[in-house]
């Protein structure tokens, strides 16, 4: 096997395991380049059809673009779409700021996402971080317990020797899986134009700008980039001194921001 092959087969392989271990189950969509090729390796570990919920939670400040091209692709698919949005939050006038990023992914985010899984009683969340996104992310595990409140505590965390994964938790627990975890960022787009897999026209350079990574467009900034197609985006990452997220704002902030954002449920 190649490298994308086998990095295909050992997520295909955990997304499998986590279906075995959790009937209520279900996948993080953020509409991003990564959410969106973890949802395509999850149509091919059940030949085509997802046999799960897929959620999408919605801030109310995502680009026009990602809601169209997410009602697009969830209807060519067939997916059993959930759209999280923490309305009350909204109406109380918390919206997406640069300037106060706890508050707003606390409530926009993070509580959307508790209000979804406790009306659904889901136990498990299949979601797409990878390792190489944050120093932070490159704590966690393929599957990752939470606590009864959602709670990420990255001191208590099984160990994964060998491909051997812990993925029963205790009965009160959540567990969030990560299929991603091992693949870097050209790993994903290799495999996207390997798979033809559809992307949003966000990450491709208009005007001498494209994103590198998606999020609310009051938080998420473009970059300077002549790649307009997979081939030259692959070939901008080979050489670029610029981190992923470079445009994200959370990002900006100390390691310690994200850490605590993570540990409260933040996705």
């Amino acid at each position: 096997m190649n490298h994308l092959e086998k990095l295909e087969n050992q997520s295909i392989y955990i997304i499998r395991e986590a279906y075995k271990q959790f009937k209520d189950i279900a996948l993080l969509w953020s509409i991003g380049k990564d959410s969106t090729t973890l949802l395509w390796l999850c149509r091919k570990a059940f030949y085509g059809k997802i046999p799960f919920p897929v959620i999408h939670i919605d801030t109310g400040f995502k680009f026009p673009e990602m809601y169209k091209f997410r009602d697009e692709w969830a209807k060519k698919l067939g997916l059993n779409l959930i759209v999280g949005k923490n309305q009350k939050a909204l109406d109380k006038g918390i919206t997406c700021c640069m300037d106060d990023q706890m508050t707003c992914c606390k409530y926009l985010k993070t509580e959307a996402l508790k209000q979804i899984i406790e009306k659904h009683k889901f136990k498990a969340l299949i979601v797409g971080i990878r390792r190489d996104e944050h120093g932070v992310r490159a704590k966690e595990r393929y599957f990752s317990p939470r606590d009864e409140e959602f709670k990420w505590n990255y001191k208590d965390q099984p160990p994964e020797l060998w491909d051997q994964f812990k993925s029963k938790g205790k009965e009160d627990d959540h567990l969030r899986i990560h299929p991603l975890l091992h693949w870097t960022e050209l790993d994903i787009w290799r495999y996207i134009r390997k798979e033809n897999i559809p992307t949003n026209k966000l990450y491709f350079a208009k005007n001498g700008k494209r994103y590198r990574s998606l999020g609310c467009t009051r938080a998420t900034v473009a970059v300077n980039s002549k790649a307009d197609t997979v081939d030259k985006v692959i070939k901008e990452i080979k050489t670029t001194k610029t981190a992923e997220r470079s445009g994200r704002a959370q990002d900006k902030e100390k390691a310690y921001i994200m850490q605590k954002l993570r540990s409260l449920g933040y996705m």
